[in-house]
Order: C-alpha cells, then sequence, then structure tokens
C-alpha cells in the first residue's frame, strides 16, 4: 500500500503549518523518513512538528553531531541525523531498532542514507527548496500506519495538497 501528495509550501509559515498538522496526524511507532539537500529546511519541519507536540521548539536543533535528541513531547520524539554516519551498522548501534519500534515518533534527517535499515511502513518526505523559503514536499506513504497518518494529514491540511 503506498500513496503519494505533494505540498507546496510558499514560506515557513506555511512549513510550520505542515509540520502542525503533521503532528496532529501521527501515532506512536511511526517513522518519518525525511530527505532533502542541506539547507532544505528538514530541522525546520522538525521544530514545527516538535512545538505542535508541546516540545519547545527553541530546543529543537540539528542532530549532526549529536546523532540523535531525545524530546519528551505529548508522544515522545526521537531526532536522528544519518548525515556523518560512515554506514547504516552506525545507526543501528545508536539503537534506532529499539526506537523505531517504541513508544515515540522518530523523525530521522539524511534518511536516504540508512534506507534499508527503516522499517517498510514508514512516511518519506523529500524536500525539494523551490526559493528563498518557499519548499515543495513530496510525502509518500508505505504501510499501514503511514497510510493512517497520510490520511489524517490531509483531511487536516486540505489546501496545498496534491494528490
Amino acid at each position: 500500500m503506498t500513496s503519494e501528495v505533494r505540498f507546496v509550501a510558499d514560506d515557513e509559515t506555511e512549513t510550520d503549518r505542515l509540520g502542525r498538522a503533521l503532528a496532529a496526524a501521527v501515532e506512536p511507532g511511526l517513522v518519518v523518513a525525511l530527505v532533502g539537500n542541506l539547507g532544505a529546511g528538514k530541522t525546520r519541519l522538525v521544530r514545527g512538528i516538535a512545538a505542535a507536540l508541546d516540545v519547545d521548539p527553541r530546543t529543537v536543533s540539528s542532530p549532526t553531531f549529536v546523532l540523535i535528541h531525545e524530546y519528551d513531547g505529548r508522544i515522545p520524539l526521537y531526532h536522528f541525523d544519518a548525515y556523518r554516519l560512515r554506514n547504516e551498522a552506525e545507526f543501528l548501534e545508536l539503537g534506532a531498532d529499539e526506537l523505531m519500534s517504541g513508544d515515540g515518533v522518530c523523525l530521522i534527517e539524511w534518511a536516504d542514507r540508512v534506507a534499508s535499515s527503516l522499517p517498510a511502513d514508514c512516511l518519506r518526505i523529500e524536500i525539494v527548496a523551490c526559493g528563498e523559503t518557499a519548499r515543495e514536499f513530496h510525502i509518500t506513504a508505505s504501510g499501514i500506519a503511514a497510510s493512517r497518518c497520510l490520511e489524517r494529514l490531509i483531511a487536516k491540511l486540505g489546501r496545498g495538497m496534491d494528490e
């Protein structure tokens, strides 16, 4: 089961709106794979999600050097960064398997670098910069939980979504 939509954000306010809608749509155990070039807005989107899950967005930063940040919100939030990892074994050594099958939501930046370690049921968000603050989000659901999340996201956002 795979479905895909596109969301266009003309500015950071719209990116934050997507983050809030995603936070309302996620469920414990969901893995969200974030893919995009440097500066695409992966961490910006994570801040929007975190804020809507009752995490102070000022505490959210790219985990490039720490590799994983854990945040206590309405749902536990695990924010990974695979950019500096040499291989997928290092990703798994972080305890990724345990966290991805746990009671929180896993947001993984540079997820394309660890793609074969991700569960088949995940939400993939590819971010493409279209301008200084404009972004296109290509959101693909693979699996039952990710598809449920995508359906809730579409219902929540409506405006700005292309199926």
